[in-house]
């Protein structure tokens, strides 16, 4: 019998159900990746580089208008993985959007990402959705400017405003 009673937190199994099976892939590989890396906490990155590789959706919303910025993306998230992001290990990741509290409401998640997973949602709700997808972690990964996975994306020359911009004018639609 499965207890009734669950994480509270925007990316606590209990919420899981309101992700697509693509968002949900994701926030699993972003958790395995974290212990993988020898990570304290999921970081948006971690997020962004999982939902590249689960969401073909958010591929083709990263690369818009005909430029193919997704394959590069990749390349700067696999150099974060061996090493890029090693300045980030042991630290947590606060992009000021929520400040850093030792009891955050989603344990072994950054506040960055714990925020983004909820902007994710309440973005779905916004468009009548029963279930936030990748597009709406996407959105919300690009609209915290300064979040790691913001930081990767316009390494990898992703313009995150623009991004943004077209999401929310597209609303659910991609590309």
């Amino acid at each position: 019998m499965q207890s009734r009673i669950g994480d509270k937190g925007a990316t606590g199994v209990a919420r899981e159900g309101l992700f697509s099976p693509e968002l949900a892939a994701a926030v699993t590989g972003a958790r395995r990746r974290a212990v993988r890396d020898g990570d304290g906490q999921v970081d948006t990155a971690h997020l962004l580089h999982t939902l590249m590789e689960a969401d073909p959706a958010v591929c083709r919303a990263v690369n818009g208008r005909g430029k193919d910025r997704s394959v590069r993306l990749l390349g700067y998230l696999v150099q974060r993985t061996i090493g890029y992001g090693l300045r980030w290990r042991g630290t947590v990741e606060d992009s000021g959007s929520l400040p850093v509290l030792l009891g955050c409401r989603a344990p072994r998640w950054s506040p960055a990402a714990a925020t983004a997973m909820e902007g994710a949602y309440a973005r779905a709700c916004a468009r009548g959705g029963v279930r936030a997808e990748g597009v709406d972690l996407l959105a919300a990964l690009a609209q915290d400017h300064r979040c790691r996975a913001a930081e990767v994306m316009r390494r990898a020359g992703v313009d995150t405003a623009a991004l943004a911009a077209d999401l929310d004018l597209m609303g659910h639609e991609v590309p």
